[in-house]
Order: structure tokens, then C-alpha cells, then sequence
């Protein structure tokens, strides 16, 4: 049985790799640096509020701000709430249909920025979180780095990719630079983003006006129980590693509802 187990476990992670490392994100600079075509679903392209939960420190406040209204350029961002507790952001809970930022002591554990995007069984986006770690506080005494890198968090939740993987700057937060010029997006980052939502679908992944506030993404129950029995819960499982270079790493697990759990780690230099 655990020989049958094994070899399951082993197909799986082999096809994850096909699919990931085939098509799930750019490797260079490049001209067009959407996520894979990553978006969220929307039905009307005159309204598209996503809202956020700031579950941010007052230390973070001010990059929390700006990245909201630099990215509120592209795409309408509203902060719904705030919520300070440490276990709370620690947890940084999924939500159906919207995103939350969190800053915590995550741990000495290599990463300083985690994107996570939840994908559905159509392949749109339906909610995300983005972390910081305080943990590596002496990094984040270099001057910009600290907009640079929760600026690029949240990018990625909206659908974005990086413009470069070899440390160039591109002027754009979604680079892997600490020029001081690439604090925030720039004009390319916000063509893309026209681009990727350009067209409309046939329903809302996020959460509208008209939509409980709560929906699926409301989940108290402990992991593997109720309703996180099916990883589409608070919880997101991390799953298998699909890519790893100097800066990142990349990690697929599978939604038992057919969909993907993606994570973008941004590593420490």
C-alpha cells in the first residue's frame, strides 16, 4: 500500500512539474510579463473594486498605502478592514474572492515575500494573500526595498509575473533589483494589466457589492475538518516545488474542487 502511495505521489509530482516549469511563468526579461494569463473573472469592465484586508503593522502602514494607490491606477483596490492581532496575521487567512496583506515574524526560514494565489477549477484567480517576514528586519533597512518587495506581492496577486529574473533593474517593483527606481509599478506593469483584463467572463470570482461578505473563504474549522476537509479553506497546503532560482521558488499543490494552489516565494538574496 505505502509502494502504491508512493508511486501516486511521484506521478503527481512529475506532472506538476510538466505543466508548471511548461507554462506557469517567464524566466528573462521579457516584453509581455502577465502570470501564466492569471486574472480574476469579471463580467462587467466598467467595475472592478477588489477589496483588500489590511492585516498590516503600523511599521508597514506607509508601503501598504502607496502600493494600494500605485496599483489603484490599474485596478481599483479597497481596504475593507484592519486587523492588528499577531495571530491573525500570522495565519493571514484566505478569503473567497479577495485579498489580504500581513507583515509577521514568519521565521528565519529563507523567504521574504509569499504570494499565494488561489485558482479555480476555470483557471481565474478567486483569492489570494501576500506576506512579508519581519523576521529578516536588517533587509529591510535598505533604503526601498520594503516598498519594492510588498509592492511585488501584491502585483502578483493581480496577475503579474516579473520583468527580469537576473537581478537588472527594470524601474518597476516587478523586478528583482534594489535600484531605488523600482519601488513601485511602471507604465509597462500598468499596460499589461490593461491587457490581461481586457476582455470579460462569465461570472465574478471576486467579491462584489452584492456578494456576502463572508462566503467560502469564512472557514474556523481546523485543517483536514468541516470545511477545510478539501484545502479550499483558510489553509493553503504548500504542495511541490516546480521552480527554484537565485531569487524565487515557485509551488503548485491541487485544489480538491479542480483547481491549483500557487505560491511565489520570494527568497532572500
Amino acid at each position: 500500500m505505502l509502494k502504491i502511495k508512493l508511486i501516486r505521489l511521484n506521478k503527481l509530482k512529475i506532472l506538476y512539474r510538466f505543466i508548471v516549469v511548461a507554462s506557469l511563468f517567464p524566466v528573462m526579461v521579457v516584453a509581455d510579463h502577465n502570470w501564466n494569463n492569471y486574472h480574476w473573472a469579471r463580467m462587467d469592465n466598467t467595475v472592478f473594486r477588489l477589496e483588500v484586508i489590511n492585516s498590516t503593522t503600523a511599521e508597514w502602514g506607509s508601503s501598504y498605502d502607496q502600493t494600494l494607490v500605485k496599483w489603484s491606477v490599474a485596478i481599483p483596490l479597497d481596504t475593507v478592514k484592519k486587523e492588528d492581532s499577531n495571530r491573525v496575521r500570522k495565519r493571514c487567512k484566505m478569503q473567497a474572492g479577495q485579498v489580504r496583506v500581513c507583515n509577521a515574524a514568519y521565521g528565519f526560514n529563507g523567504w521574504l515575500g509569499l504570494a499565494t494565489i488561489g485558482i479555480d477549477a476555470n483557471g481565474h484567480i478567486d483569492r489570494g494573500t501576500a506576506k512579508v517576514n519581519d523576521s529578516y528586519a536588517t533587509y529591510w533597512t535598505i533604503p526601498g526595498e520594503m516598498n519594492h518587495v510588498l509592492c511585488q506581492e501584491v502585483g502578483h496577486l493581480l496577475g503579474l509575473g516579473h520583468t527580469s529574473e537576473d537581478g537588472t533593474s527594470q524601474k518597476t517593483c516587478m523586478d528583482y533589483s534594489t535600484d531605488s527606481d523600482s519601488q513601485w509599478p511602471n507604465a509597462h506593469d500598468y499596460e499589461e494589466l490593461s491587457k490581461l483584463y481586457s476582455h470579460l467572463d462569465a461570472y465574478n470570482s471576486y467579491l462584489d457589492s452584492g456578494d456576502d461578505a463572508g462566503g467560502e473563504g469564512v472557514c474556523n474549522a481546523p485543517p483536514g475538518k468541516g470545511c477545510n476537509k478539501n484545502n479550499i479553506g483558510s489553509r493553503a497546503p504548500m504542495g511541490f516545488r516546480v521552480h527554484k532560482s537565485g531569487h524565487q521558488e515557485i509551488w503548485v499543490a491541487p485544489r480538491k474542487d479542480g483547481g491549483l494552489w500557487i505560491h511565489h516565494v520570494r527568497l532572500v538574496n
